[in-house]
């Protein structure tokens, strides 16, 4: 995965190869799938192309139908859905075998001009600032007895900082939710300012650590030889503007776990408070025989 903000940038930047067509690269990785918010983000950016300027995604719905080769460029395939007086929608389709191939992925999303309207949110949670707290490597390496530089080789590109969680001992009562945790998280160094690229990377990152959510009550983490995880839907809905390489709090719940799928809420507050974006997943959480 990148390793450096540059290498996430030149990940989420796509070679057209025909109208509404696109190409993304791979990273080097030692993953043996595809990554899902790699996926996402690349989706997002191809839609974002077919966009007329000045309108920003509100909300993507997206699923994971095929495992991604690591090894073999993604095509995506874009369809200018509708284009209304403030609305456009754009369905994507990403394949790994040409336009023809079987899909991988499919993702809508809606682009709005922005406007006024009714303004009320959720309030913030109260949690320690990022400077207080552990980085996730970290915290992982503890959690997983394996080595810090296996963390920062998939995810140096990212700045996630570990606030808490609702484990027995944890730093959140877990009476209202016992499947809670909180992370703080940016990318690494500077974006510049085209919102579409600041909403790609949000999408890429919010897949790293939300369907963990869901099974920590259940002594056992994602990358644990046990489970098998794997993404299976996503969305989002981004409510405010936003600088995914500015701090911003991800406030993640699982209400429910069943029949071997998690599924789990994450709000993204920045730190004057406000909520910025709303990311839902439901994800394969199969122990395995």
């Amino acid at each position: 995965m990148p390793q450096s903000v540059d290498e996430l940038l030149t990940l989420l930047d796509l070679e057209e190869v025909d109208d509404c067509v696109y190409r993304g690269r791979q990273p080097d990785t030692a993953l043996q799938r595809v990554f899902g918010g790699q996926v996402a983000g690349q989706a997002l950016v191809a839609a974002s192309r077919t966009v007329e300027a000045g309108r920003l995604v509100h909300s993507l719905h997206a699923y994971f139908l095929r495992p991604g080769d690591t090894k073999v460029p993604i095509v995506y395939d874009v369809e200018r859905t509708r284009d209304g007086r403030t609305f456009s929608t754009r369905r994507v389709v990403a394949r790994q075998q040409g336009v023809d191939g079987p899909p991988m992925f499919y993702m809508s999303a809606s682009f709005q001009t922005p406007e006024d309207g009714l303004e009320h949110q959720d309030p913030m949670p109260e949690v320690a600032p990022p400077e207080d707290c552990p980085e996730l490597g970290d915290v992982l390496a503890r959690l997983t007895k394996r080595p810090r530089d296996a963390w920062d080789r998939e995810w140096a590109a990212l700045d996630v900082r570990y606030a808490g969680d609702s484990r027995s001992g944890g730093e959140i009562d877990g009476e209202a939710h016992p499947a809670q945790s909180r992370v703080w998280l940016r990318a690494a160094g500077p974006l510049g300012d085209d919102p579409a690229v600041h909403a790609a990377v949000l999408a890429y990152a919010s897949d790293l650590t939300l369907l963990s959510a869901s099974v920590l009550p259940h002594g056992t983490w994602i990358g644990d030889p046990r489970l098998q995880p794997a993404s299976l839907d996503h969305a989002m809905w981004f409510h405010r503007p936003l600088r995914a390489d500015e701090w911003l709090l991800y406030d993640q719940v699982s209400p429910s776990a069943s029949g071997g799928r998690g599924f789990a809420t994450g709000h993204l507050f920045a730190t004057d408070g406000r909520l910025v974006a709303t990311a839902v997943q439901e994800g394969l959480v199969r122990l395995r025989g």
